[in-house]
């Protein structure tokens, strides 16, 4: 089975989606879209990214994936080509790629040279996107769409520091339940823990403990988990954390370790 995703800031109250499957149908009636999401906040690249890089793992090879945001195409960005574990993505160098994989998983970038199905240029995802990942799941070869690329552009995300015994990070995600996303890993945690004990701080809430699940504290308890993304993740059982505790993304999120 063909399968071509969707990730973009349309909504679903306009026709833009229903367009880009349409266009795409009408080349491939059997193919398998997936919508991976469209409430990503308008121009939200940081968040997109996110989403993107904790569910790609999880389709099969093969699969073409569209990223609608911020798609018109400048001389600065390109629209591109990207594959990465036999996946192929299609959207503009905005940075996005960058927030998604490590440059050793790249395996070719490709800068897309094949006209547009439109004389307008404000819709890319229709009318250029869905026209790449046709090509690509009829089995066109990626040379024959556009030019090698060495690099795709390079967007710096914000990463912990640490010292000898505090790590310093930030929230990096909210979720649709208002849970708490930091940048802080399970490996940095652990490689910094080192038998410690420690405290979470954050906007003047503590917590000394890191739980397994939600359900380890009582109804409306705040608590620390690993998440199945792999950061620290700051939630409320059953509650907003977000909204109840005033913690929105790239607030400060400090760990500090002691020998006490």
């Amino acid at each position: 089975m063909s399968i071509i995703t969707l990730t973009s800031d349309w909504g679903t109250s306009d026709y833009y989606l229903a367009a880009v499957k349409g266009t795409i149908l009408a080349q491939l009636p059997d193919v398998s879209i997936v919508d991976i999401s469209h409430h990503i906040q308008p121009f939200d690249v940081e968040s997109a990214a996110f989403t993107i890089r904790n569910c790609y793992k999880s389709f099969p090879a093969g699969t073409v994936h569209i990223i609608g945001l911020n798609s018109e195409e400048s001389v600065d960005t390109p629209h591109i080509i990207l594959k990465s574990a036999g996946q192929y993505f299609v959207g503009a160098d905005n940075g996005i790629f960058s927030m998604i994989f490590e440059p050793e998983h790249i395996e070719a970038i490709i800068e897309i040279d094949i006209p547009q199905d439109s004389d307008f240029f404000t819709f890319s995802s229709r009318d250029r996107f869905a026209k790449v990942a046709v090509q690509i799941i009829k089995g066109t070869a990626l040379e024959e769409l556009g030019d090698a690329k060495e690099s795709c552009a390079r967007r710096i995300l914000f990463q912990p520091t640490t010292s000898a015994d505090t790590i310093n990070g930030l929230v990096i995600h909210v979720d649709a339940y208002e849970n708490l996303i930091t940048n802080i890993s399970e490996k940095l945690f652990r490689e910094m823990k080192k038998g410690r004990s420690f405290e979470i701080y954050s906007s003047g809430y503590r917590l000394r403990k890191i739980h397994s699940g939600y359900m380890d504290v009582g109804t409306a308890d705040l608590v620390a988990i690993f998440g199945s993304h792999g950061m620290l993740e700051i939630a409320i059982n059953q509650g907003k954390a977000s909204s109840l505790c005033g913690i929105r993304r790239n607030a400060s999120v400090v760990i500090t370790f002691s020998n006490a």
